[in-house]
């Protein structure tokens, strides 16, 4: 999932350091991770939880692991930003397109930068797109598998296999969650609405696809 959180949402206006706000999905999400969770002991036994419950998990992590900082695009209000539920995790927008890299000049120490829509981010690796994470079969994760969703956050590679996951995704973060958290956003993933929305492909810091476009 590419992206920063709700923290970044929140502070980037701001103006706060990148690695004030690397922490924030970490604590958000393993937090919730252990809401309502009883001993193991307590567990034993116990029947597994059903395919609802399960999904309402997923979408629990989801919300409360900011993945719709990044990966829900924006509507904007007198408030500012807000996330449009319509187009809930369908990524960066097709609409908006290929954006280039940010040139900020050799002595700006700012290096980091993002759209309103907090979609591309475009810093020292290139430009990264928030992916659509929706169950689209041509656009979105409609053909990925639970192991692919559970190798992608685990190894940082996306499909699980291919190209590294790049910033501001915290995948490192996201990997120290447990298979069955990592299970339940999967499902919950697989249950909402399909949304076609092609995402290009990341860009290396001279502008240039980083694969070949799909």
């Amino acid at each position: 999932m590419h992206s920063y959180r709700r923290a970044a949402t929140r502070s980037a206006a701001r103006g706060l350091p990148r690695t004030l706000l690397a922490c924030a999905p970490l604590m958000a999400v393993l937090a919730l991770s252990a809401c309502n969770r009883p001993p193991a002991e307590e567990t034993a036994g116990r029947a597994a939880p059903s395919a609802q419950d399960q999904i309402e998990r997923g979408r629990l992590l989801v919300a409360g692991g900011g993945c719709h900082d990044c990966h829900t695009p924006k509507k904007f209000g007198p408030m500012g930003p807000e996330p449009d539920m319509d187009v809930s995790l369908s990524g960066h927008p097709e609409s908006v397109g290929v954006l280039q890299p940010f040139n900020q000049g050799s002595d700006n120490v700012w290096t980091t930068h993002t759209n309103d829509h907090l979609t591309a981010w475009s810093g020292a690796w290139g430009v990264s797109f928030a992916a659509n994470i929706t169950p689209d079969q041509n656009t979105g994760i409609g053909i990925w598998t639970e192991d692919m969703f559970i190798n992608a956050i685990r190894e940082g590679k996306h499909m699980g296999t291919a190209r590294p996951i790049l910033p501001p995704m915290p995948w490192q973060q996201y990997r120290e969650l447990p298979d069955d958290d990592l299970k339940a956003i999967f499902a919950y993933l697989k249950s909402i609405k399909p949304i076609a929305n092609r995402v290009p492909v990341p860009l290396d810091p001279s502008g240039k696809p980083i694969e070949e476009p799909q």
